[in-house]
């Protein structure tokens, strides 16, 4: 390689997903550091990926998701999942549902109890509030002056109003704020919006500061490997518009590709099971067993209700007309139904008896389809969509070539456990009950899928592993921790090695009790910390 091809900064942060337009903030505030971010997407500003429901013309498209697919998953009858992800700036918060969720107290001092210091809830409260501008000043749980404004749409269907009565009425409490540390209740979402548009990390941390001299963004970049020096992590081997460069860090290299595109990174530089790159003829850097185990996914069930007496947001989209004037009135306005998030109510519960926290959350949006972002029913109607928050079930995303632009062998074991299977078909009952209470009795609410017939436990199930999908959250390949399996260390330090740290979601060891955003932002800003407390203390030294 020659001299012409090498780049030097002080960070090379790998991926300017959700985690890296945070760090990329952090770390180039200090006028005197350099830092480059290297994204394989583009940059993102696009009007769908701006207008919060335009998800459906971004998930799928390859311009700006991954489109990986899960491997036939066994116990869903070899079904293949489609998993989306990112593939731009501000990664999968560019593409998500955008609602704010934290989680509950109970998921980080889980954490902390594996031996995780600095991890447990009232570690990590104050990282959620830097980040944050609430829309509400008054609670004190929230942030008030952060880059990422987190709004209540105010986005309302009189059958989402009273399905959120019909949860109280089934001994679901109303909640003020089910970010607060305790989740159980019901309550509207807040989201990721902002004045009628999505609010990604590349919005919110990137876009305002992406100027600093200091701050080099690379997009269209493809990363292939990581460069050692024995045990030190050196540089990043990247292609951009056709030329290969390696871009050496003098302080660290932070990757941050997420739960799939990490351990395929480390895999292809000689870490993680030696055996299984040996197998693939990469030569051995590090002995790392745990690199791309621990896969963990939320998922959710839909049951769906066809209204009568009321109009959804089916009503207006289902015509040629009725999109178009949705439309328009977005454009002039930046409001209306395409303003906010396709899911409007959360309620969160527990539907098993032993559950030390709500153990499923509830997601209500104001339409019905044959299937995702299918074409909306011609009637009124809504899904209540549960979500299982503390799967049992494990998978695993591993390369299967050095190829950097083959997608990873990802297998997620939906349903494996006997514990998944059945608090997903309690689900189901679950809505039911809602559905069935006197606050929705005006709407004549009638099942649709999976329909009043199927009532036996073992028909609930087979609909279950006919439909289930995933709520987009797979985190844990590169897991925090210190038994033989943990990848970093409670500094986010890649054990064993020295001059590489990991950022982003893959570093759960237990996917968080709600969405993933959140977490994922928290512990950016935590990482931003921890990075630049330790190169202040080895100047120092």
């Amino acid at each position: 390689m020659s001299e012409a091809t090498i780049r030097n900064f002080d960070y090379v942060i790998v991926g300017g997903g959700t985690a890296g337009c945070v760090l990329a903030n952090r770390l180039s505030a200090n006028p005197a550091t350099k830092v480059l971010m290297i994204e394989a997407g583009g940059n993102g500003k696009a009007f769908y990926v701006n207008m919060p429901m335009g998800l459906a013309f971004l998930v799928g498209n390859p311009k700006y998701d991954w489109v990986y697919k899960s491997e036939p998953e066994p116990y869903l009858d070899g079904r293949r999942m489609n998993l989306p992800r990112g593939r731009l700036l501000g990664g999968s918060s560019s593409i998500n549902g955008m609602v704010y969720v934290r989680g509950h107290a109970y998921d980080f001092d889980s954490w902390a109890q594996l031996g995780n210091r600095g991890w447990a809830w009232s570690d990590v409260l104050p990282y959620f509030k830097k980040s944050e501008s609430f829309h509400r000043k008054d609670l004190e749980s929230h942030g008030k002056d952060g880059d990422w404004s987190i709004n209540d749409p105010g986005v309302r269907y009189d059958a989402i109003d009273a399905f959120r009565e019909a949860c109280i009425e089934q001994g679901i409490p109303a909640t003020e704020d089910y970010n607060s540390g305790e989740t159980e209740g019901v309550s509207y979402f807040v989201a990721s919006i902002h004045k009628g548009q999505r609010n990604s990390t590349a919005r919110a941390f990137l876009r305002p500061i992406e100027n600093r001299s200091n701050l080099t963004v690379v997009t269209g970049a493809m990363v292939d490997r990581l460069t050692f020096d024995g045990k030190t992590a050196r540089g990043v081997i990247y292609t951009h518009e056709g030329r290969t460069f390696e871009a050496r860090a003098g302080s660290e290299i932070i990757l941050s590709c997420g739960t799939y595109g990490t351990p395929a990174i480390l895999e292809r530089s000689g870490v993680g099971n030696a055996e299984r790159l040996s197998e693939l003829g990469i030569p051995v850097v590090h002995h790392l067993p745990g690199v791309g185990e621990n896969l963990q996914d939320h998922w959710h069930i839909a049951t769906k209700f066809r209204l009568r007496n009321t109009r959804t947001l089916n009503n207006f989209a289902a015509t040629r007309l009725g999109k178009m004037m949705l439309g328009l009135r977005y454009i002039a306005t930046k409001s209306g139904p395409l303003s906010g998030q396709p899911t409007l109510l959360a309620a969160f519960t527990k539907l098993m008896p032993d559950a030390p926290a709500p153990d499923a959350q509830i997601h209500v949006s104001a339409t019905t389809s044959d299937g995702f972002a299918g074409k909306p029913h011609t009637f009124a109607g809504i899904t209540a969509s549960t979500c299982i928050l503390r799967p049992h079930s494990r998978g695993h995303s591993h390369i299967g070539t050095t190829d950097p632009l083959a997608q990873p062998t990802i297998l997620h074991n939906y349903l494996k456990e006997e514990y998944d299977r059945e608090i997903t078909v309690r689900a189901i009952l679950k809505s039911r009950e809602i559905a069935a209470s006197p606050a929705m009795a005006r709407f004549e609410p009638e099942e649709i899928a999976p329909g009043p017939k199927m009532t036996d436990f073992d028909d609930l199930l087979e609909f279950c592993k006919r439909t289930i999908n995933t709520t987009f959250h797979p985190v844990g390949t590169c897991k925090m921790g210190h038994d033989p399996m943990a990848v970093v260390d409670d500094q986010l330090r890649v054990h064993g090695l020295s001059g590489l740290r990991i950022v982003d979601a893959s570093i759960m060891p237990f996917v968080p009790s709600g969405n993933t955003a959140a977490p994922t932002v928290m512990i950016a800003e935590k990482a931003s910390d921890l990075i630049r407390n330790s190169t202040s203390a080895a100047a120092a030294a």
